[in-house]
């Protein structure tokens, strides 16, 4: 079964989610479509299960953030982060493209959101100067969408433009949540 999910990462990643046909990732790997299809009956279902482990690790990557940044800067939260984002990213490329999907449920993409938000809002009331309750969930919404745009860049071919939006996006973040601690 761990052949089959990495074969699938390996086939989303390179091809899309689209283009990616249960065919290719039995054959990559090195597995009968039979096998395949007796692990994970649909491509919905495979990319489903990769998503989910992802998930879990993006989940966890915030968890250690928040444990390393408490206590720190909003700049300094916001690096690690970005830090943690762009390495998680980079070990699993197949996100973004799982990440994308249109057959994702509503639903189980709404309860993701929100905690990944709450998660968030976690990370800004860790901060040397904590967030204002009020303004936590909001922060936590802009910074959620701006690690999408990170996520959705992650596919760029151009590195160098990639890596300049990623700094940009970075240095956004940062200065707008030291304005916002020091208002």
């Amino acid at each position: 079964m761990a052949a089959l999910l990495k074969a699938g990462a390996e086939v989303f990643s390179e091809k899309g989610y689209e283009a990616a046909t249960m065919t290719e990732i039995a054959a990559r790997a090195g597995a009968s479509i039979g096998s395949l299809y007796q692990f994970f009956p649909t491509k919905e279902l495979l990319a489903k299960a990769l998503h989910e482990a992802y998930l879990a690790d993006l989940s966890s990557m915030l968890e250690g953030v928040r444990q390393e940044a408490s206590g720190q800067s909003a700049a300094g939260m916001a690096d690690r982060l970005f830090d943690g984002l762009l390495a998680f990213l980079a070990e699993r490329p197949a996100f973004s493209a799982l990440a994308e999907r249109r057959d994702i449920d509503k639903e189980q993409k709404r309860k993701t959101g929100a905690a990944m938000r709450e998660q968030i809002a976690g990370l800004l009331a860790s901060t040397s100067q904590p967030f204002p309750k009020a303004r936590r969930e909001a922060m936590a919404a802009v910074v959620l969408q701006l690690m999408k745009v990170a996520v959705s860049l992650s596919s760029e071919e151009d590195a160098d433009r990639r890596r300049a939006v990623q700094f940009e996006l970075r240095q956004m973040l940062k200065g707008h949540l030291n304005s916002v601690q020091v208002a």
